[in-house]
């Protein structure tokens, strides 16, 4: 996404995730920064997806609470919008100068997105040739409704933050995880309420999708099939997972049916690159939030897929100092959008 105003060096990420709030600040060139502040705050889930104006308030107050706690340097900040708020879609259209695209992008937009025209913010990105027809070009194009955004903005504004830009978290964790490799990965985030599965192409998101299951599904499930309390359940799954020597399988066999429907996504997600980009082939998986905590998990998708599965560090283009390594390396799987907020061009 485009920011909103131009020129700003100094500035954090931040993302407002459903069970936290995490920030990135860094300094320094365009390839590798150098690690300033990062900081995270636990939020209750009902609060950070809740519309109420009271809820609202908390949420600022507990942003804000975060912000004053890592003695930032700056109010500029870049935000990340959850994908299961944006609307993502790999468009062909003709082949036209810049100016011309600008202006023929909300007529395709409109017979995509799912919501009307005038009440969405649309942003674009041009890809390169179209694989399927070489009279086209592949734009890459993403939709938010204005009033999510506009809700966003005024609680940050309200804490007297300077908005520079607004990005959707899978584009800001496909900056943070993955280098120039010309061949495609395929980045997987399982997280509290959803999946994100993005495909990554020499820099440029190709796929971004986002499945309305994650741990939350995954903890329920335990809770149902073991017939023991959420608590329980959660300690259950993130010690035991899809390991089948641990408690004679039994947490493996009560979470696989919804592992299955989540690794059923990811496969039709693959098939899907794979037929639209015949020859070109996913070699690499990368996991992280809790793709890369889940026991085992990692192990069955590379079972499952014949894939190399690497779990994401998303620190891989920062700097810092080599006895923080072992600390950062800790918390990784949770900052990737953070990061990656924080190492966009502003």
């Amino acid at each position: 996404m485009n920011s909103l105003f131009g020129g700003i060096s100094d500035f954090f990420g931040l993302d407002i995730g459903t069970t936290a709030i995490r920030l990135v600040q860094l300094s320094g060139g365009s390839t590798t920064k150098t690690l300033v502040k990062y900081a995270y705050v636990p939020v209750d889930p009902k609060i950070a997806v809740s519309d109420s104006k009271i809820d609202q308030q908390k949420l600022a107050q507990t942003i804000e609470q975060l912000i004053k706690q890592a003695h930032l340097s700056t109010s500029n900040v870049a935000v990340g919008l959850p994908s299961n708020k944006v609307f993502s879609s790999i468009a062909d259209v003709d082949r036209m100068s810049g100016h011309d695209l600008a202006k023929a992008i909300p007529f395709q937009a409109d017979a995509l997105i799912p919501t009307p025209l005038a009440e969405s913010k649309i942003d674009w990105a041009l890809i390169g040739d179209s694989p399927v027809d070489k009279t086209k070009q592949e734009v890459l194009i993403t939709s938010v409704t204005n009033k999510y955004v506009e809700d966003r903005l005024d609680i940050l504004e309200s804490i007297g933050l300077n908005v520079i830009a607004f990005e959707p978290d899978n584009l800001a964790l496909a900056r943070a995880l993955i280098g120039e490799e010309p061949q495609p990965e395929l980045i997987i985030d399982i997280g509290h309420r959803s999946t994100d599965i993005v495909v990554v192409m020499g820099t440029v998101p190709h796929l971004m999708r986002s499945i309305p299951s994650g741990t939350d599904t995954i903890v329920k499930a335990a809770v149902q099939n073991l017939n023991i309390d959420e608590k329980q359940a959660e300690q259950f799954v993130f010690k035991f997972g899809m390991s089948q020597d641990k408690l004679e399988g039994q947490v493996a066999k009560a979470i696989s049916g919804t592992i299955e429907n989540i690794v059923s996504e990811i496969e039709k997600s693959i098939n899907f690159f794979n037929t639209r980009y015949n020859g070109t082939k996913i070699e690499t998986i990368i996991v992280t939030g809790g793709a890369s905590t889940l026991p085992e998990f990692p192990i069955y998708l590379a079972n499952k897929f014949g894939m190399n599965v690497a779990i994401g560090n998303a620190w891989r283009n920062v700097s810092f100092t080599q006895d923080r390594q072992n600390e950062l390396l800790s918390v990784s799987y949770q900052f990737g959008v953070a990061a990656g907020l924080a190492e966009r061009s502003i």
